[in-house]
């Protein structure tokens, strides 16, 4: 193009166009992007301090997304520590409620109870996970929380470890106790004596009767022909009739009773017996009265056996002297009513077979009578009472003492869990305001960055306008500038 030849003020326009197309085209690039440094060419120093800044908030923000997750872990051992707060008060209720009852039985199912919570800790601990982090369960759950881009500003949350809630807590299952059993034997033997005391009273003596006389001597013995039990009393002249009354009824598990108006005397025992007269003052010899016990049925009556009379009242305590029922008998009382009053009592299970009654119990069991020939055996003395023991050992819950020592265990537990849930809620916090000074810091660090090298749209579009209009005059001029070339043509 080096043969073409423009005039001065054609050039000058054509110049003119160029500038104003390639400024065209900067602001147009300035609008479409938004940027008015796009590259370093545009300003180095704008350019590479504000991909300095946005580098910056790019870290932040991928951190933002760390603290995001570590704010819910936290929340969850702090939505955990708060449950089992719940759980460890209702822990030291079951405790007063032991407390305020002497039933062993009812104390035992508190201690049971009491158990079971402690179990539901454990395993709320372990649920109070998030992601794959608990910070209740212990090692290899430690949390630590960046903050900013070098890892120089962080936190470090160590966790607990509450499933195991002895190690955690301090608290330990208690002994739920052991059941015990026991048996005792019901059989009587019953004896009549009539024609011998024919005529007679109470207070008549012995000696007004034929079948007896002074310097005789009346045994009683167990009935067995070597008798491993025997007790005598000798007729005087003065022996009345109720003394011989008083003899056998004196006797451990034997009761006497005369009868006036048909002139009997009543024997019945608990066991097998024999009452006789060797005659040694002139009176009869041989037996005056034999018995052989048999074993109770179901409806046999209580005061069939020696160890029981009419108006007897039987007390049952178990072992912090808690009074679980009561008896009293009577005429018609019989072994099942017995067994069935046994079975009324909580945690007792008791069955009658071939005359012997055998309990199973959840606590001790003291079966006591205000009659001491109750439950007396071969005509030897015993306490009047019939005792269940624990196998091995009584629930946690046992004693005053016992309940406690657990009371303060629990009290110590809230204490530990107020203030390791104060501790996460300060790192809770913490984290959460520094969460929230990111997202601020971001801002700032992207508002400076648009600072420099956003463009104004508003005045980018203001200088489009004038370049538009600039280049509209261009062309016009240099049209202008071409018609005086023209006017040559004219003149040829």
């Amino acid at each position: 193009m080096g043969e073409i030849t423009l005039s001065a003020g054609v050039r000058q326009n054509l110049n003119t166009l160029q500038q104003t197309a390639d400024l065209l085209s900067k602001t147009q690039n300035k609008l479409a992007t938004g940027n008015k440094v796009t590259s370093a060419l545009d300003n180095p120093s704008s350019y590479f301090t504000a991909s300095g800044l946005n580098a910056r908030a790019d870290d932040l923000s991928g951190l933002q997304d760390d603290i995001g997750q570590s704010v819910q872990v936290l929340k969850a051992a702090d939505q955990g520590i708060t449950s089992i707060t719940k759980l460890v008060q209702s822990a030291k209720a079951k405790a007063s409620q032991a407390a305020s009852t002497s039933s062993q039985y009812e104390r035992k199912q508190y201690a049971a109870q009491y158990n079971d919570i402690l179990t539901q800790i454990g395993d709320l601990a372990k649920d109070s996970g998030y992601n794959g982090k608990n910070l209740l369960a212990g090692s290899g759950n430690d949390l630590s929380i960046k903050f900013n881009e070098d890892g120089s500003s962080k936190l470090s949350v160590s966790a607990v470890d509450y499933t195991d809630v002895e190690g955690g807590l301090g608290l330990t299952a208690i002994a739920a106790g052991s059941s015990g059993t026991t048996s005792f034997t019901l059989q009587g033997a019953t004896a009549t004596i009539t024609a011998e005391f024919s005529g007679l009273s109470a207070n008549d003596l012995l000696s007004d009767s034929t079948a007896f006389a002074a310097g005789d001597v009346l045994s009683f013995t167990d009935g067995a022909a070597t008798p491993s039990f025997s007790q005598t009393l000798t007729v005087t002249s003065t022996t009345t009739v109720q003394d011989l009354v008083d003899f056998v009824d004196n006797l451990d598990g034997v009761n006497a009773t005369f009868n006036e108006d048909s002139d009997s005397l009543s024997i019945v025992s608990n066991d097998s017996f024999a009452l006789a007269n060797d005659g040694a003052g002139g009176g009869a010899t041989g037996g005056l009265a034999t018995a052989t016990a048999a074993a109770f049925t179901s409806t046999s009556t209580l005061v069939s056996a020696g160890g029981f009379q009419s108006g007897d009242t039987l007390t049952f305590t178990d072992g912090n002297g808690y009074e679980v029922g009561s008896l009293e008998i009577d005429s018609t009382t019989t072994a099942d009513d017995l067994v069935d009053k046994l079975n009324e009592i909580d945690g007792v299970s008791a069955t009658l077979s071939s005359g012997k009654i055998s309990i199973s119990s959840a606590v001790d069991l003291n079966i006591k009578s205000d009659n001491s020939d109750f439950n007396v055996s071969s005509f030897s003395s015993a306490d009047a009472s019939v005792g269940v023991a624990l196998d091995t050992e009584d629930s946690g819950f046992a004693t005053d003492s016992n309940i406690d020592s657990v009371t303060n265990k629990v009290t110590s537990a809230l204490s530990t869990l107020r203030s390791q849930a104060s501790a996460f809620g300060s790192s809770l916090s913490t984290v959460e305001i520094r969460q929230d000074f990111n997202k601020n810091l971001i801002t700032t660090l992207q508002e400076g960055a648009g600072k420099l090298t956003l463009a104004d749209t508003n005045e980018e579009g203001a200088n489009l306008l004038a370049l538009q209009t600039r280049q509209s005059l261009a062309s016009t001029s240099l049209s202008i500038a071409s018609q005086a070339d023209q006017q040559v043509l004219r003149l040829l």
